[in-house]
Order: structure tokens, then C-alpha cells, then sequence
């Protein structure tokens, strides 16, 4: 991994409290490097460091509030040093129809997963400057080829990708590194109940073999590691997705092709049914955030 001065070997992993962002630690950490850990559950992040090798410091932080976030980085700083690896994997999901989904949902999962990537990436860009550093967005095969019933998810998955491909030209001629990861079925807590939701079981099964495998979150992170200690532009959990770039413009056909044979069997009450927030990360921050009421209808001004 690149070094820069004696500070280096100082990674952030956001969403590190579990699942692929506490594995990416542990690998990291194997590699001697020292972790800032950031989430929104302390006493699971604090669990993450005390299995570490090496000097790890948590920071409950809400990825979506930039004035936290550039405290936790100010705070990185001063007892780590500045960051040589960011890794923006924070990141939650909803599942269900757009049209019986609240709206507050819809726009957190958006918030989160692009808006919390694009914070981390503003408030650490000083620190990998100053250490020819590299970023690495945490996005997925969901911005392939939207799947009907997770569109908020997708839609954030899509937004990273093109985010990252953005600013990657941008901070190139101050040496920072940028990276794209494109995780597939991976075995989090966000998937534990895929078999509950008709549409993305339906895609799963239809699926080659290989693309059918769910892949531990360990796994997942020796190859997110792997494309951190390249520098890699695109790092790919598991590694033959590259082979589906190509391919890209036809997967939403094929997407809603299956998609639509699935749904015609269902009824609007077991659509329903599938609707809500996705594994224990994404409870978490609706519990952090208290329930939130939907918005009352307003009738605008006439004139």
C-alpha cells in the first residue's frame, strides 16, 4: 500500500460496525495498518476494534451529517494521523413497491448511500492529498441493472458509481486514487431475508450458477483489499464480474423481463409485504433517528 511520509498505513472504513466494512478492517489490520472505524453503533464498532491487531479508534458518526463527519475526520487526524485509505461502504437498503413506500425512507436510503459517500469523500479529501491516498466507493451489480422493488437502492448504486467515476479525473492530478467496488450477493445481515422478498429471489434463480452464490462478507473483503493494495480503478466481488461489463446495456432488459413474469403471480398485498428497511445496519439508523411521520399533505397558496 502506498506511504507517504510517517503517517501512512492509516485507514477509514464508514459502516465498519459489521458485515463487509468490519471484515475490510480486520483484513486491513492484518496488514499492520491502524483503522478509524465510523458507524452509527458504538458498542459494535468498539467490538470490531477490540479484535484487531493493530491501534483502531471508533467514531459514532452519521455519514449524512457532514458537521459530525468533519469532526470525526479532525479527530482522525489528531490521533491517527491523515488517512491514506478511505473506504466509503456505509450504506443501507428498502425493499418494496416506489408507490407504498414512504417517502422519508426512499430519500434516507438516497441520503445515505450517495450523500453519506459523497460527505466522506469531501471531508477526507485534505488528508489523501496529503498522502497521494485513495478512496474506495463501495457500490454493486444493483447499478447494472435495476431490480423493481429495491428502486431506492439502485438508484443511490447508480449515483455512487457515477459520483466516483466524477471525481476520480478530478483528483487524479493531486495523486489520489479512486476506486469503483461492484459487490454482488454478498452474505450480510442485508440479505439474510432475500428468500422473503419474490422479485429478488425470482432474479436470484434465474441467474447462471455462479452468479447465484452468495459470498461471505469476508470473502468479499479479501478482494476489496486486494484492489486496495492496487490502487485498482475497479474491483470487482467476485472477480468475473468484469466479464459483465460488457454487457451492461442489455441487463435491464433482462432484468425487467424476469422482473415482470415475477410479479405477475403476486398479489398487491404480498408486494406489500416485502415492503421495509433491510438488515440490522438499516434499523439501526432508523432507530438512531427516531420514527419518522409521514408528510402531511399541504395545500399550496392560490392566487
Amino acid at each position: 500500500m502506498a506511504e507517504v511520509g510517517s503517517y501512512a498505513r492509516i485507514a477509514v472504513v464508514t459502516g465498519a460496525a459489521r458485515g463487509v466494512g468490519a471484515a475490510v478492517a480486520r483484513r486491513l489490520a492484518r496488514r499492520g495498518m491502524r483503522l478509524a472505524l465510523l458507524g452509527r453503533e458504538l458498542d459494535s464498532l468498539r467490538q470490531v476494534a477490540a479484535g484487531l491487531p493493530t491501534e483502531a479508534h471508533c467514531f459514532e458518526v452519521d455519514v449524512t451529517d457532514e458537521a459530525a463527519l468533519q469532526g470525526a475526520a479532525r479527530s482522525v487526524a489528531t490521533r491517527l494521523g491523515p488517512a491514506s485509505v478511505v473506504i466509503a461502504n456505509a450504506g443501507i437498503a428498502a425493499a418494496g413497491p416506489f408507490a407504498t413506500c414512504e417517502a422519508s425512507l426512499f430519500d434516507r436510503v438516497v441520503e445515505v448511500n450517495l450523500i453519506g459517500s459523497a460527505n466522506t469523500a469531501r471531508v477526507f479529501l485534505p488528508q489523501l492529498t496529503r498522502t497521494g491516498g485513495y478512496f474506495l466507493q463501495v457500490a454493486s451489480t444493483a447499478a447494472f441493472g435495476s431490480a423493481p422493488l429495491m428502486s431506492a437502492y439502485c438508484a443511490s448504486k447508480a449515483g455512487v458509481e457515477s459520483f466516483a467515476q466524477a471525481l476520480r479525473t478530478e483528483v487524479r492530478p493531486a495523486g489520489v486514487g479512486v476506486g469503483i467496488a461492484y459487490l454482488h450477493w454478498t452474505g450480510t445481515d442485508m440479505i439474510a431475508a432475500l428468500d422473503d422478498h419474490p422479485v429478488l429471489r425470482a432474479l436470484r434463480s434465474h441467474q447462471p450458477a455462479p452468479a447465484r452464490r452468495v459470498h461471505s462478507p469476508e470473502r468479499v473483503a479479501e478482494w476489496l483489499v486486494r484492489g486496495v493494495e492496487r490502487r485498482a480503478v475497479s474491483v470487482y466481488a467476485p472477480p468475473w464480474l468484469r466479464l459483465v461489463q460488457p454487457l451492461r446495456p442489455v441487463l435491464p432488459l433482462v432484468v425487467s423481463a424476469v422482473a415482470r413474469r415475477s410479479l405477475s403471480a403476486l398479489s398487491f398485498e404480498e408486494l406489500e409485504r416485502t415492503t421495509g428497511v433491510l438488515g440490522a445496519g438499516g434499523a439501526a439508523d432508523l432507530r438512531a433517528r427516531g420514527a419518522v411521520p409521514p408528510v402531511r399533505p399541504v395545500t399550496p397558496p392560490q392566487t
